[in-house]
């Protein structure tokens, strides 16, 4: 069975809230791009992604998504120029040759990374997924069996400008049943410390991480890691710029708190390099950067220096998010999921029917391939708005 076509899909879906909720101050994102002080990043206040459909010549259909919260044009571009031509006649079951032929067409021009990877990542994730419906199998038995079909995950996000109003919203998460949160934080060591207290306080049942949003240097991240293990958190996520390696090997070897890292990373040998150099305690891969057979490449690696997972799940959409799973599921030492409550709102509206879960837990989706039915005609319509 061959790929007769591959179509492209750029999506911009307004929400009553913001991924992350308003910015410090209280206020919205304009219409447009914007940074959020004190990140460095641009962020949309739509949630913006980019879908593909794979399909083979009987009609069936595979869809993979892009990690792309900006410009999702672009990695759109990336697969219409460069990839669905090469793609269009290859074998629609055989989804790991296929990632090595399009990897090698931009590998020497030195774009394993970014744009072009996050492209590769969701054509990936559609061959995967039509090559399940072709067979009969979830992406999870493809890639030899579940571990685990409940997978374990913490609610990401206390999306409030206030620490009251994140104590509060904590303790509601807790009433519901979470086992844990992680707080999108970098706003200074001492003011850090403070949310973490505030919502240990409120809720102290919940296990609580920190995402530090990449805002600190070494010695600022060592107060703060420091200050986490003093209150027996989980870990201390992104906390130096994100191509910091030895900066990161520094801290993990003076903190006690583990060091999680791993969203902006998209291939096995990035990885390699923060694992050779013990720059990380639990990885964080996101399948909608990496793609699923690469994710499993980096699992491996991972796996052989005895370091977790806990993949990364941010503003993806349906498609992301069931893909994220069926890797979880088959990931050996696996730590947790992300789960971003507005963003999994908002990416079920792409889909006929919501990924199960429990604040504490996603179930992982059956049926052949991802185990998901995308809403075609709702896709197609909020590709028309964008």
């Amino acid at each position: 069975m061959r790929v007769r076509e591959v179509r492209t899909h750029v999506l911009k879906v307004r929400a009553d809230e913001a991924y992350l909720g308003p910015k410090s101050d209280g206020s919205a994102i304009g219409g447009g791009y914007e940074v959020r002080e004190p990140w460095r990043s641009l962020y949309s206040s739509r949630y913006e992604t980019l879908l593909v459909e794979v399909v083979a010549e009987d009609g069936t259909t595979g869809w993979g998504e892009a990690l792309a919260p900006v410009a999702p044009e672009v990695p759109a571009a990336v697969i219409d120029l460069l990839l669905a031509p090469v793609l269009v006649g290859m074998d629609a079951t055989a989804p790991r040759p296929a990632w090595y032929r399009l990897r090698d067409l931009m590998r020497e021009r030195g774009h394993l990374v970014g744009h072009q990877a996050d492209a590769l990542a969701a054509v990936d994730i559609a061959l995967w997924d039509v090559a399940g419906r072709l067979t009969g199998l979830s992406i999870a038995q493809l890639l030899g069996g579940a571990f685990r079909t409940r997978l374990p995950t913490y609610v990401s996000g206390l999306p409030r400008p206030t620490d009251p109003q994140r104590a509060a919203l904590a303790r509601n998460w807790a009433e519901r049943g979470a086992a844990a949160v992680k707080l999108h934080l970098g706003h200074g060591v001492a003011a850090d410390l403070a949310t973490v207290d505030a919502v240990r306080d409120a809720a102290p049942g919940l296990r609580i991480a920190v995402d530090g949003h990449w805002a600190y240097g070494v010695d600022e991240a060592v107060a703060l890691a420091r200050g986490l293990a003093d209150r027996s958190a989980w870990f201390l996520e992104a906390p130096l710029a994100p191509e910091d390696i030895a900066g990161h090997a520094e801290l993990a070897a003076r903190a006690t708190v583990p060091i999680a890292v791993g969203e902006a990373l998209r291939n096995r040998y990035e990885f390699a390099q923060w694992l050779d150099a013990r720059a990380l305690r639990i990885a964080q891969p996101d399948v909608a950067r990496t793609g699923i057979t690469e994710a499993m490449a980096i699992a491996e690696l991972c796996a052989a220096r005895h370091v977790p997972v806990a993949p990364h799940h941010s503003v993806g959409m349906g498609v992301a998010l069931a893909a994220g799973l069926h890797v979880a599921a088959a990931v050996a030492d696996l730590a947790a999921f992300e789960y971003q409550p507005t963003s999994t709102e908002v990416g079920s509206r792409i889909l006929t029917g919501p990924v199960p879960l429990h604040p504490a837990a996603f179930d992982l989706p059956a049926g052949p391939g991802l185990g998901v039915d995308v809403d075609v005609e709702t896709v197609r319509a909020l590709a028309k708005e964008s």
